[in-house]
This record gives C-alpha cells, sequence and structure tokens, in this order.
C-alpha cells in the first residue's frame, strides 16, 4: 500500500492516471500533455506500474499503458477501512479508574494536589475519548 501511496503523492503522477482513466494511452501521447522530458514521463511511468496502478503492453514500436482501476480501488479502500472502522484497543474508552484515594488527607495541600490530579485525568479522558 505504501507503493501506491508514494505513487499518487506526485501531481504529475495523478495527472496520468486521470489521462489513463479516459483511454489508453502511449508514452509519447502522455508526454505530449506534458511539459516535461519523455524520460521524466517513463519513470514517472515505471513508478506507477511498479506501484500496480499501471499496465503496459508493447505493440508494435510502441507501449501502451492503461489504469489498474481495481489496485487503486483496494488500496483505497483498505485504508479508509483501517482509519474509519473502529480497532478493538479505540472501540471504547477504558472503564473509568480513579487515582487512589486516602480516605482522609492529611493535609488541605495534599487535597488540593489530588483535586488538581483527578482534574488533568479527566481532562486527558476527555480529550481522548471524547
Amino acid at each position: 500500500m505504501d507503493d501506491i501511496f508514494e505513487a499518487l503523492a506526485s501531481a504529475a503522477r495523478r495527472r496520468i492516471l486521470l489521462y489513463l482513466a479516459e483511454d489508453d494511452l502511449t508514452a509519447g501521447a502522455i508526454a505530449a500533455r506534458f511539459d516535461m522530458s519523455k524520460p521524466a514521463i517513463s519513470k514517472h511511468l515505471r513508478l506507477l506500474e511498479s506501484a500496480g496502478l499501471v499496465g503496459s503492453r508493447k505493440r508494435g514500436q510502441y507501449v501502451h499503458y492503461w489504469l489498474v482501476r481495481s489496485a487503486l480501488v483496494e488500496a483505497l479502500e483498505d485504508f479508509v477501512g483501517r482509519v474509519v472502522a473502529p480497532s478493538p484497543a479505540t472501540a471504547s474508552p477504558p472503564a473509568r479508574v480513579e487515582p487512589p484515594v486516602e480516605a482522609a488527607p492529611a493535609n488541605a495541600l495534599f487535597a488540593e494536589q489530588l483535586r488538581r490530579a483527578r482534574e488533568a485525568y479527566a481532562a486527558d479522558m476527555a480529550q481522548r475519548f471524547g
């Protein structure tokens, strides 16, 4: 999956994918749509192909490229599923555990420190688990 997101990180490669979503194209036809060298386009195409997002086949003297839609869809669905679906570790907040409390604090300073610790703990739990 990292290869796919690395490939998608480049605006030029995303544009190539958009062009290939419309039709199969040769490397020359793709290069004609960009203001960059053919070797640079070839490098982008190799990276897209190694990520599994683009397929290629040589027909005569030209290499034709096409979009492998299923690879893109599967990677995005997998990623979104991992982000959106709760994992067992985050499905529900842990039961509230109070810090240990002595029956009768020794003095007012200790009581104030204990109150602050409880507030900080409550704020931390609220921030983590809403």
